[in-house]
């Protein structure tokens, strides 16, 4: 058999295998195209809630003043080694670098505070000027995936730029307490909060850990030796209970804060506090990346097993400057949306409303085609906001009804050769006891209205 055009050795030898494995299989199933291990599909019975979280977030955001920012998805791989950290986990085994055709090393984003800053430094909007921004978009690490964690997920971030004193902070906690209530899952989360102080304070922190877990290395699980040589602050994270153990008879990073910090973070305590937010004061919680200064604060939940964090973030002052900015303080957080997502499906009383409120049916002649599509535009005219489905590709009446129902609407709206004569729409409710009815075209607007507020008090009692 000749080669295949363009096809090498090593490709060929691997089609033969295919081939040869899959004799006998359906060629449809064989040859079926998966997606990518830990890059998921989100299809439409999950969305509503996705869309959901989105817009609840996008509508309190902006009630505080922030305005969207977009960034591209590829960032030199520099912006993220300068700024995240040589020997993070992020930056040394999880990040997707590549080379383009011109030998640029490059990375799809792991993270969105770096590259909302080179953007601000790069457009010129953040010297002298404060700014508060949000973005929303995937995210890329190549981990291990498992519930919780996918190698593409999916964020939205708020930053603020120009700001340094501990309002802003505030500011942010208190907006993604709204979001939650928002959300309905108030009840499920809770704040964590700490301060790591300047560079200057946490380096002296950062010896004494390191003497104290030296004293103590045959206690320290593989991981935190490692760590112990790369960054010895992320041990603090650590789940083993021998390491804890040891934390817990060392130093704490609060004791080592500097006066400025110090006055800096219970200002942001007694603005919390005052505002009715509890929090837990967590002297381990430092984050796993390296520009965080002064405050970082998590909202954790116990309803998503080891992959507890759905929303975290913290100051950091130093990061514009690193990456070729003049100096700016700065504070952001960042949430996961498929952990809100999973901890959403778990509240009934957050659901969003998924589907149609009305299903438009019709049968007949070519008229009561055209008179259905004309009813549509009038109906989403008349009810801005309105779900509402017109039966496409025929079907009988009675099968058009079982589409109805199974759709989710509350309402089927009738229409065939003798409504259109009479100049009528048939209404009949899906999900309550009552009679079908005929309504004048002209007053249909108002018929649906009613008809689905009525569906809405039902609904709330």
């Amino acid at each position: 058999m000749l080669p295949r055009p363009g096809v090498g050795a090593a490709a060929r030898r691997a089609l033969a295998g295919h081939h040869s494995e899959n004799r006998g299989r359906d060629p449809e199933v064989s040859q079926r195209i998966q997606a990518i291990r830990g890059m998921n599909d989100i299809l439409p019975d999950r969305t509503p809630v996705w869309q959901f979280i989105e817009q609840t977030v996008r509508d309190t955001v902006h009630a505080y003043g922030y305005r969207e920012i977009r960034m591209p998805l590829l960032e030199k791989t520099e912006l993220f080694r300068r700024s995240i950290g040589e020997v993070t986990d992020i930056v040394e085994k999880e990040m997707y670098t590549f080379e383009d055709r011109n030998g640029d090393s490059l990375t799809l984003r792991p993270e969105g505070t770096a590259g909302c800053v080179r953007a601000g430094i790069e457009n010129g909007i953040l010297h002298n000027r404060q700014q508060r921004l949000w973005y929303a978009g995937a995210m890329f690490r190549h981990e291990r995936p498992q519930k919780g964690r996918y190698r593409q997920f999916h964020q939205i971030g708020v930053e603020a730029f120009g700001m340094d004193d501990p309002g802003v902070d505030a500011e942010q906690i208190l907006m993604s307490a709204r979001i939650w209530r928002g959300l309905g899952i108030g009840g499920a989360v809770t704040l964590e909060l700490n301060s790591l102080g300047t560079p200057e304070s946490r380096a002296r922190f950062r010896e004494d850990l390191v003497a104290h877990l030296r004293r103590h290395d045959g206690r320290l699980d593989d991981d935190s030796r490692r760590r112990l040589e790369t960054n010895p602050l992320r041990i603090l994270d650590s789940k083993n209970p021998d390491v804890q153990d040891v934390l817990a008879r060392g130093p704490s990073l609060p004791d080592y804060l500097d006066p400025d910090s110090r006055q800096h973070f219970d200002s942001l305590c007694a603005v919390l506090e005052d505002a009715g937010i509890r929090y837990r004061l967590n002297p381990h919680l430092v984050r796993g990346l390296d520009y965080y200064t002064r405050t970082v604060f998590e909202w954790v939940t116990d309803r998503l097993g080891s992959q507890n964090a759905v929303c975290s973030g913290g100051r950091y002052d130093g990061l514009v400057e690193q990456l070729g900015g003049r100096p700016v303080p700065a504070v952001g957080f960042a949430m996961g949306l498929e952990r809100l997502v999973a901890l959403l499906e778990q509240e009934p009383a957050a659901r969003a409303p998924s589907g149609p409120e009305v299903y438009l049916a019709h049968t007949g002649a070519a008229a009561a085609g055209h008179e259905a599509v004309r009813l549509g535009e009038r109906l989403r005219d008349g009810i801005p906001g309105l779900r509402l489905v017109v039966n496409c590709g025929g079907g009988s009446f009675k099968a058009q009804l079982r589409r109805a129902d199974r759709s989710g609407a509350s309402l089927a709206l009738v229409l065939g050769d003798d409504e259109v004569a009479r100049g009528e729409v048939q209404v009949k409710p899906l999900r309550a006891d009552r009679p079908q009815q005929a309504v004048r075209l002209d007053g249909i607007v108002a018929a649906v209205r009613e008809a689905l507020s009525g569906v809405a008090a039902r609904d709330s009692n």
